[in-house]
């Protein structure tokens, strides 16, 4: 994918790809444009991807976005942490 000449993407999230969907669909939701990076390699070769997440995934927003999406991956987390209280 090629990306505008001026947006200066910055890493939001890294995770599986199950994971990096939820959090663009999340970042669409508020209206915040996302990119997916890795996400060939991420899953072709994932031992040699980011080392925190086998076969991660990087979502990137636009800098201008950045606090934005903080807020929106930070709601993902805590989202997930009450998912697994309740299980």
């Amino acid at each position: 994918m090629v990306l505008p000449k001026d947006v200066k993407p910055v890493e939001v999230f890294s995770g599986t790809a199950w994971q990096a969907e939820i959090i663009r669909d999340m970042l669409l939701d508020n209206e915040i444009e996302s990119y997916l990076g890795d996400e060939i390699w991420g899953m072709d070769a994932p031992m040699k991807s980011a080392p925190d997440v086998v076969g991660s995934i990087s979502v990137f927003v636009d800098r201008e976005d950045l606090q934005d999406a903080k807020i929106v991956v930070e709601r993902y987390y805590e989202e997930d942490f009450i998912s697994e209280e309740e299980l």
